[in-house]
């Protein structure tokens, strides 16, 4: 299912491309040197390359939808780190300099970076 709709979004993709491409340029930017009929003047009649972009551009942005959520499907429950295994004998996390080995840390206090000082027990 993922691979079909993946291609139908390239697909989408390149003609969309196509579609914006074969369009007649308009000029500048915000109809600056464009004569008369520019994007800040009244609205231009809508052609039917101009239809096909907005189809072309709201199904592109469907299959982007649909792909995140199939994505997000086959994702749900699983880690990075499920499929990583650990080595015999490397069970408990190296010892840090300075520190004693295996002990209770308490953390720092409410906006202190002091690092993990060793619990008094």
């Amino acid at each position: 299912m993922e691979n079909v709709v993946l291609i139908i979004h390239l697909l989408l993709a390149l003609g969309l491309i196509a579609a914006v491409l074969l369009q007649r340029s308009e000029g500048g930017g915000l109809g600056m040197g464009g004569g008369g009929g520019g994007a800040v003047s009244g609205r231009a009649a809508a052609t039917a390359l101009g239809k096909l972009t907005w189809i072309l551009a709201a199904a592109f942005i469907c299959t982007s939808i649909t792909l995140t959520v199939i994505s997000a499907q086959k994702s749900a429950g699983s880690s990075v780190f499920d499929g990583a295994e650990i080595p015999a004998g490397e069970a408990s996390a190296p010892a840090i300099p300075g520190l004693p080995a295996g002990g209770d840390f308490l953390p720092p206090a409410a906006g202190d970076n002091a690092p993990l000082v060793p619990s008094a027990e």
